[in-house]
């Protein structure tokens, strides 16, 4: 049977135009193998290497197994199906994986979350993806998740579980416990339905979340069939293998660290996942030294905290091999540092979680590797710049990049108006990005059509928060554009137009937006108070003069 046969237990995810399909299953690159079954056979193949390290915590292949076969048949007692949504918002713990595997397993899709996201995003997720379940963080956490969680279990009847980690609240279900297999657990039941449809291809492996450009996050359902050939081929361009030692610092719920090949391609050949956190690069160092982790990936900011912090160091940081760097264009001063700072060979990823993946290769010259994003990662990536017509420009022109392939994805999770808008007739994705393509093939990544500002690889949509600021009653008009900074790259500079006899501050404006719930990394850092925002010809806030103006400021103050 053709993987293409399978009905779709989710008739809402956009599926590929079928004729494309069809080339990418005669060509190999689709098959009937989920990423679940992936993930499965890997455990199975070596079940007495360790899987998992994540603090005091050592799991093998085989325990992993056994953790996430337990899991998976206590979740189904607690009555999620396949084709169901689970949000999963977590730090990076065992209980991350053995949720994200088990509900791979019974095919039950995670839509994941970042630990840093706010009330007012994670509301969004749950209204778009209408999960029967949430699970989320101890209480108390930097986002208040587990509030949050149950207001939005209280406004909406689809949501019928809550798990949550070290809080075993009456109205809610142990996530430790579910995911512990040797702990009791009241609520279990044994698998009654050994004839459940099995996702297909089209059917949702996971759903990422999109950078939220636009506006707040869109829900993006990864298909199984395009999802399972991304990590095969991305494990092939890093160089992951059985001996591979990942470590994840960065949220493993993020595509980059999930899934380039990350937490789930070093899961998939047999490999170790080691589990940490990017606040201290001095406990990294720990890691790499005592698990000898030979994988990492990094924004450029992490990484210039990690160089230096690496010259007042005396680790050993001899077993990294490979050292990925993404979520946002390091300098080229930057990428030339990474090498002799800490002595593994620098790959450049640039992607979306919508799909298209680019890698400088590993025996690339060095010009390319610092100066480029690399190339896709597929031969059957189809890779368009264009301009503001729509036409295709030469290489070395400066144009929007469009997409689409084996791995991108059709659309939008219950969002035909973002589709329509973010893909063309023909099934191009606009990525929003402005590149040139180099006489190579290799891309360079200059900045973004649509108006974000970039905070050290977190995307925050100057609109979005626009809109939120111009709610507070002080506020008569706002706009928000990037500030440099030396770190960060940006940070938010807000520019507002007081209500008659206003004035308002920095601090007051931060204090409403973290009330309306918004995530911290998106809160302004400075702030411009004029009688007037500059217009262009037709009426429109000039950006392109505050933009300037902000580069003028920061200037004279450094």
């Amino acid at each position: 049977m053709s993987p293409l046969d399978a009905r779709p237990l989710d008739p809402d995810v956009p599926v590929v135009d079928r004729r494309r399909a069809a080339c990418y299953v005669h060509d190999g690159l689709w098959s009937t193998e989920r990423v679940a079954d992936l993930l499965r056979t890997a455990r199975l193949r070596s079940p007495d290497h360790c899987a998992v390290v994540s603090g005091a915590t050592r799991l093998s292949h085989g325990a992993l197994h056994t953790a996430v076969t337990v899991a998976g048949q206590r979740l189904t007692g607690l009555g999620v199906r396949p084709g169901d949504r689970v949000v999963v918002q977590l730090p990076n713990c065992t209980e991350f994986l053995v949720l994200v595997l088990a509900l791979l397993d019974i095919g039950a899709p995670p839509v994941l979350v970042l630990p840093g996201f706010g009330g007012y995003e994670l509301a969004h997720v749950v209204r778009s993806a209408r999960p029967v379940a949430l699970a989320v963080g101890a209480p108390g956490g930097p986002t208040g998740a587990v509030g949050s969680a149950r207001r939005l279990r209280e406004e909406h009847a689809f949501l019928e579980h809550l798990l949550s980690l070290g809080d075993p609240t009456t109205d809610g279900v142990d996530l430790a416990a579910l995911c512990d297999p040797h702990a009791p657990w009241h609520s279990e039941t044994a698998v009654t339905s050994p004839a459940a449809p099995r996702p297909g291809p089209d059917d949702a492996a996971v759903f990422l979340l999109s950078g939220g450009t636009t506006g707040p996050p869109k829900v993006i359902p990864r298909g199984n069939a395009g999802y399972a050939y991304m990590i095969r081929t991305a494990c092939d361009l890093a160089e992951v293998s059985a001996d591979t030692v990942c470590l994840a610092v960065m949220p493993a719920a993020h595509g980059f660290i999930l899934n380039c090949p990350g937490v789930l391609g070093t899961l998939a050949v047999g490999g170790t996942v080691v589990l940490g956190d990017p606040t201290d690069p001095r406990r990294s160092f720990e890691l790499i030294e005592r698990e000898r982790v030979t994988h990492c990936a990094l924004v450029p900011t992490v990484a210039m905290q990690w160089l230096a912090a690496a010259a007042e160091t005396d680790a050993d940081l001899s077993s990294l091999r490979v050292l990925q760097i993404g979520g946002a264009r390091p300098t080229p001063e930057l990428a030339r540092r990474i090498g002799p700072g800490l002595g593994a060979a620098l790959q450049q990823c640039y992607g979306m979680s919508e799909g298209l993946l680019c890698y400088t290769r590993l025996t690339d010259p060095g010009a390319v590797i610092v100066e480029t994003q690399g190339r896709p990662a597929s031969p059957q990536d189809e890779v368009l710049i264009v301009d503001e017509q729509g036409r295709p420009v030469p290489d070395g022109t400066a144009g929007e990049l469009l997409t689409r392939g084996p791995y991108t994805v059709a659309g939008y999770y219950r969002d035909p108006a973002a589709t329509a808008k973010a893909f063309t007739a023909d099934g191009f994705y606009r990525t929003g990005d402005v590149a040139t393509r180099t006489a190579g093939g290799d891309l360079v990544v200059n900045g973004r059509v649509r108006d974000i500002i970039n905070r050290g690889g977190e995307k925050i949509p100057a609109e979005d928060l626009e809109v939120m600021a111009a709610r507070h009653p002080t506020v008569q008009a706002v706009a928000a554009v990037g500030a440099p900074h030396e770190m960060f790259g940006e940070v938010v500079c807000l520019y507002v137009v007081p209500a008659p006899g206003q004035r308002p501050s920095l601090l007051e404006l931060r204090r409403f937006l973290r009330e309306l719930g918004l995530a911290p990394y998106k809160l302004p850092e400075s702030m411009e108070v004029v009688s007037a925002l500059p217009t262009t010809a037709i009426g429109k806030i000039d950006k392109k003069a505050l933009r300037a103006d902000v580069a003028r400021r920061t200037a004279a103050e450094a």
